[in-house]
């Protein structure tokens, strides 16, 4: 089955269209290339094991979108293999609309988001739901369990992401230099840039750190 039959298209052509009026289409090819993976590796799998929350998207009969915050203890959502994972479905509201629009359409797309280091991790794919009890009982007050079939995953930077205590030094603000990301200086990624980032590089004194979680 292609990529685009598993998980759609990975850039439309809305966003293409934004990518060439904004110059991005290099280095969203770059992206696309270089980070976009079609399996869970041990690193993905430690990123995951240590979040105590995520967000799922799904999409219902009707093709409207939801997305959902989930929350557990580090480690309740598992990576099964290189290409699956589960997660527990706790006592809710009883509107069961994630898993509901689970059972009607089946495609999701996870979000995790790592405060410490910082970093995000984006997963596309479908799910089913879960209820046997034997699977179910593995995750503790569990009422079903959603396994995910991975399609594509792809990490993001972290450089927006506020940690605890603090506001991402990132985010433009008048009156204050707004630091370059470090993943801007990566070979394969600096020549795809567009020349506005060009021009900031080379205007860039070093003073400020950029360190954004990449190559963590």
């Amino acid at each position: 089955m292609t990529d685009e039959a598993r998980a759609g298209r990975l850039y439309g052509t809305g966003a293409r269209r934004l990518q060439d009026r904004f110059d991005t289409r290099r280095l969203a090819d770059a992206i696309a290339g270089g980070v976009v993976r079609e399996e869970l590796d041990e690193g993905d799998a430690r990123l995951i094991g240590e979040q105590s929350k995520m967000w799922i998207a799904t999409t219902d009969a009707d093709g409207w979108p939801d997305v959902s915050y989930k929350g557990g203890d580090p480690g309740f959502v598992r990576v099964t293999s290189p290409t699956t994972l589960e997660l527990p479905s706790y006592d809710g509201n009883g509107m069961w609309r994630t898993l509901g629009n689970i059972e009607d359409d089946g495609r999701v797309a996870l979000l995790f988001v790592d405060e410490d280091r910082p970093w995000r991790l984006r997963v596309h794919g479908t799910a089913t739901v879960v209820t046997s009890p034997e699977r179910v009982a593995s995750h503790y007050g569990a009422l079903a369990v959603v396994e995910v079939t991975v399609a594509r995953l792809f990490p993001n930077c972290g450089r927006y992401v506020h940690r605890t205590g603090e506001r991402a030094r990132f985010v433009p603000r008048p009156g204050a230099p707004t630091p370059i990301p470090d993943w801007k200086r990566l070979d394969g990624i600096t020549e795809t840039l567009p020349q506005r980032d060009l021009d900031a590089l080379a205007a860039d004194d070093g003073a400020l750190d950029g360190w954004d979680g990449s190559g963590a």
